[in-house]
């Protein structure tokens, strides 16, 4: 089975540790193992629920500068509210977070979905009402990390960068002031 897992196979459902750095992934039954999201390699051992320590210091985190794209994504921002960033790889993508509850995850009832291996199937909830937004951890397997430190729940401020899985998220919050003035930069442009 060892050999099967270092071929890149299907290797069925579950999760799995790197065998070089420890970073988690969860696959369903007919996935490929992928190479390691954190270091490249492609040696992996079934992780068991029972051997992982919720204490241990977090594998792979850091802090990544905000890229070059999330200036503009804000300034086409003209909606007072609160918004998700994100580049794919494809694409940026800039989501508006409702009140009420936002699920992230893997799975097809997730609002923000990310069919990645990385990416938990329920990996991360945000809360949002008219005194603030945070974010709590569903139990995903890699964890949610603000501004590079690990999280269960945090309170988001604008600007913070939320890594799930691969991927990094920045949340933006638009206030209504900033709205007028720049709905109003608009119309006397016109």
């Amino acid at each position: 089975m060892l050999e099967a897992l270092n071929a890149g196979t299907l290797v069925g459902a579950g999760s799995f540790r790197c065998h070089s750095c420890g970073f988690a992934v969860a696959l369903e039954e007919r996935d490929q193992l992928p190479d390691c999201p954190h270091c490249g390699s492609d040696s992996f051992k079934r992780a068991s629920m029972f051997g992982f320590d919720a204490d241990a210091e977090p594998i792979g985190t850091h802090r990544v500068e905000h890229p070059e794209w999330l200036d503009s994504a804000r300034d086409a921002l003209v909606e007072p509210g609160f918004y998700l960033g994100f580049d794919d790889g494809e694409r940026v993508h800039v989501v508006p977070i409702e009140d009420g509850w936002t699920r992230i995850g893997r799975s097809l009832a997730a609002h923000v979905r990310f069919d990645d291996p990385t990416v938990s199937r329920r990996h991360a909830l945000m809360h949002c009402e008219p005194g603030g937004t945070r974010i709590l951890d569903d139990r995903s397997l890699n964890g949610v990390f603000v501004n590079g430190e690990r999280a269960e729940w945090h309170e988001l401020s604008d600007g913070d960068q939320i890594d799930i899985g691969r991927y990094s998220l920045f949340f933006m919050s638009l206030d209504r002031n900033v709205a007028r003035s720049l709905s109003g930069d608009v119309q006397s442009a016109r």
